[in-house]
């Protein structure tokens, strides 16, 4: 995982640590000594993280955060603040202005580059979702960072998983005031809870009786319909080993026992109002894609919209150095279901290809119909053992299955795939389909119904 951190502290030896920890882990390290001095750093280049000391001159971490997270340039950058402070208060105020998450001094090694992968993450499929928005129309985003003025965290629907009832009838009595909240006293039953009910935020206990917590967290995360669901952990001391744990594999964010009100409060209401921007950015570009950029038949994206966004990639992907890859899939033999069996039945052929075809790719990975019975797959940050397997995973959900027609007997449908990867700064969009089109047609020749990377 490769990422640009901007680190923020006036005091010298603090940056030359965190920067040596952070470049260790392949992480691009800005810095800065002062909060006027990294807002004029973000002014004219974009970060993925920020690490933000609390205690500077000037200006303290604390404003620096309120007026990143009030500038449409750094709103949705998160920003994790590190300070000596270690009264709950501290940490409140840190949430409250609008800080993603908190560490304290000394830093812990693994709890700091955990937190920083986490984030990292996320910014990386916020990225996506604002690269898509503003490739089918600018007003995506200008749509979505009103919305996120209004968004209130009021009034969510939180779900509590712990095993000893007292505990979760106190936290529930600490949330109640502003959400709805429901206790699950099983977690073998928490799949199911969470699939039947629109949660916005789930609190599971580290000390389940004999339940893993971060396996019922990994089954929530397993579920289409909770799959961004957020999960704040509620540990003990002992259980920081588990935690970092349970943060690298994607859960939101922990807070420590004993539970102080006023800080549980304050994490609720920072991970029900990022949920819902999140749900309100996803439909705000749902919505803002305009027919024109859409294929009829099977609803992907069409050539003109892959030819856009493939520019904006390849950039991003050239000024971050970053991977990236291109897929291109043809059906085989298609011309010969539309001759035998007409194209209302190629239609069918398409569509469910398509669905498969969907299925099989990441959430990030962008799905477009190229023209015909060719599609092709844009992945961001992708090396070459990822993309292999992805495109093995698509071609076998194509081909294991057959495609139930009505009227007609179930038809076999194979198809090759080409991949190619961005190489160097002189790449360009036009040479990347070319590469990728070249691996396709090796996979037809050496027999079809296979995958080939260009990846010299």
């Amino acid at each position: 995982m490769t990422a640009r951190v901007l680190i923020v502290d006036d005091i010298p030896t603090n940056v030359r640590l965190l920067e040596a920890r952070l470049t260790a882990e392949y992480f691009e390290v800005l810095t800065a000594s002062s909060g006027p001095e990294a807002l004029e750093i973000l002014e004219g280049t974009d970060v993925d993280i920020i690490l933000l000391d609390v205690m500077m001159p000037v200006m303290d971490g604390f404003e620096v955060c309120r007026r990143l997270k009030s500038s449409a340039r750094t709103h949705h950058v998160p920003v994790l603040m590190i300070t000596a402070l270690d009264q709950p208060s501290d940490r409140v105020k840190g949430l409250e202005a609008g800080a993603d998450d908190f560490l304290t001094k000394p830093v812990d090694d693994m709890q700091l580059m955990a937190r920083v992968k986490s984030l990292a993450r996320l910014k990386s499929l916020t990225d996506e979702l604002r690269a898509r928005a503003l490739t089918g129309q600018q007003l995506a985003i200008e749509d979505a960072m009103r919305a996120m003025d209004t968004i209130s965290a009021q009034g969510g629907r939180v779900l509590i998983i712990d095993t000893d009832k007292r505990h979760a009838e106190r936290v529930q009595g600490y949330l109640s005031e502003e959400h709805k909240v429901d206790i699950l006293l099983e977690p073998a039953d928490a799949v199911f809870q969470v699939s039947g009910a629109q949660y916005e935020l789930a609190l599971v206990s580290m000390s389940l009786n004999d339940f893993d917590p971060l396996r019922v967290a990994s089954q929530i995360r397993t579920v289409e319909h909770s799959r961004n669901l957020p999960i704040i952990l509620m540990a003990d001391d002992g259980d920081k080993p588990r935690v970092v744990r349970a943060l690298d594999l994607g859960v939101n964010d922990f807070i420590s026992r004993p539970i102080e009100r006023n800080e549980l409060k304050a994490r609720v209401r920072t991970q029900i109002r990022r949920h819902r921007y999140a749900m309100e950015l996803r439909e705000s570009v749902n919505n803002s894609i305009a027919m024109a950029v859409t294929d009829d038949l099977t609803g992907l994206y069409n050539r003109r919209y892959f030819d856009r966004h493939l520019n904006v990639l390849l950039g991003k992907a050239q000024e971050q150095d970053r991977n990236l890859a291109v897929m291109i899939l043809d059906i085989d033999h298609f011309k010969s279901v539309n001759d035998t069996y007409g194209h209302d039945v190629g239609d069918v052929v398409l569509k469910e290809f398509s669905a498969r075809m969907k299925r099989n790719i990441r959430g990030v990975d962008l799905a477009c119909r190229f023209g015909g019975e060719e599609f092709v797959v844009l992945m961001p940050d992708t090396d070459v053992s990822n993309a292999e397997l992805v495109a093995e995973r698509v071609r076998q959900a194509v081909g294991e299955k057959t495609f139930e027609i009505n009227g007609q007997r179930p038809l076999t449908v194979t198809v090759s795939v080409g991949v190619s990867f961005n190489e160097s700064l002189s790449d360009t969009s036009e040479s990347l389909i070319k590469r990728a089109d070249l691996a396709l047609y090796r996979a037809k020749r050496e027999g079809r119904n296979r995958v080939i990377l260009d990846a010299a």
